[in-house]
C-alpha cells in the first residue's frame, strides 16, 4: 500500500521571510511538491505568521483546491482565517509562546476541549474535514474520537529524537497500539513531527497508516539536491 505524503512547505516562506523578498513563492514549491509525487500540501499558520502568512494561504486555497491541509491553533483569530480560506482540512495543533516548532500533542483540559468542540462544529459546516495533533496516549485518540475529530495526527517528535534503538521501538509499539485504537473509532491516521529519510519506514510500515506529513527534512534536502527530486525519493520510500 503507497502511503499519502503530505508535504509542509512552511520552510519555503522562512527562506523568503528571511530577506522579505517576493521569492521562494509558497504556490511554485506547491505546485513543484504536487507535480513530483506529494498527494497534498501542508502549511501551518502561526499566530505571529513568521513564515506562512493569510495571503499564502488565499492563494494557496485558491491556486489548489482539494490539496492544502492547514495547520493552525484553536485561537479565534485563526479559526476565522480557517473558515475564510476554506482548505480541504485543518489540523488543529497546540501553540505555545516564544516556540520554535510545535512541541507535542493537544492537551485536553476541560477549557481546551469546550474550545475545541465550538472550532470542530463551525469548520465540518463548511465542508472541512478536521484533524487533531495527538500523543500516542489511547485517552487522547478517545478524546480526539469524542469530539468529532475525522482524522488525528500522531505527534513522531519522541519517536524522532529517541536516544536509543530500544526505545525508539518502545515509542513506535505505542504509534502501533494508538494507530489500531484510532482505526476502531472510525478515525483515519496521520503521522507527522521530525521524520525524515533514515526514521520514516518504520512509521509507514504501521498497518493501518494513511498520511505521513513531512516538511523540514524534504525541504533541507531540497538545498543539496532540489525539490522535485527531494520530494520524489520521499515518495518513493512510501
Amino acid at each position: 500500500m503507497t502511503l499519502k505524503l503530505g508535504v509542509n512547505i512552511d520552510h519555503i516562506a522562512t527562506l523568503r521571510q528571511a530577506r522579505r523578498a517576493p521569492y521562494p513563492d509558497p504556490v511554485d514549491a506547491a505546485a513543484v511538491c504536487l507535480g513530483t509525487g506529494a498527494d497534498y500540501i501542508v502549511v501551518h499558520l502561526r499566530k505571529d505568521q513568521r513564515h506562512i502568512n493569510e495571503k499564502d494561504v488565499a492563494r494557496l486555497c485558491k491556486t489548489f483546491p482539494g490539496k492544502i491541509h492547514l495547520e493552525c491553533s484553536y485561537t479565534p483569530e485563526l479559526e476565522k482565517a480557517a473558515l475564510k480560506y476554506k482548505p480541504f482540512s485543518v489540523c488543529i495543533v497546540p501553540e505555545e509562546p516564544g516556540e520554535v516548532t510545535t512541541t507535542g500533542g493537544l492537551k485536553f483540559t476541560p477549557k481546551v476541549t469546550k474550545r475545541l468542540l465550538e472550532m470542530i462544529e463551525k469548520l465540518h459546516k463548511k465542508g472541512i474535514l478536521v484533524s487533531l495533533f495527538i500523543s500516542s496516549e489511547a485517552a487522547d485518540v478517545r478524546a480526539a474520537a469524542k469530539l468529532g475529530a475525522d482524522i488525528v495526527e500522531l505527534c513522531t517528535r519522541d519517536y524522532s529524537e529517541a536516544a536509543t534503538p530500544k526505545r525508539a521501538q518502545k515509542l513506535l509499539q505505542d504509534l502501533a497500539l494508538s494507530t489500531l485504537l484510532a482505526k476502531e473509532l472510525g478515525l483515519e491516521v496521520h503521522a507527522g513531527h521530525g521524520l525524515d529519510y533514515h526514521n520514516v519506514l518504520a512509521v509507514a510500515d504501521i498497518g493501518g497508516m494513511a498520511c505521513m506529513n513531512i516538511g523540514f527534512s524534504i525541504v533541507t534536502r531540497s538545498v543539496f539536491a532540489g525539490l522535485p527530486a527531494a520530494v520524489s525519493e520521499m515518495k518513493g520510500l512510501l
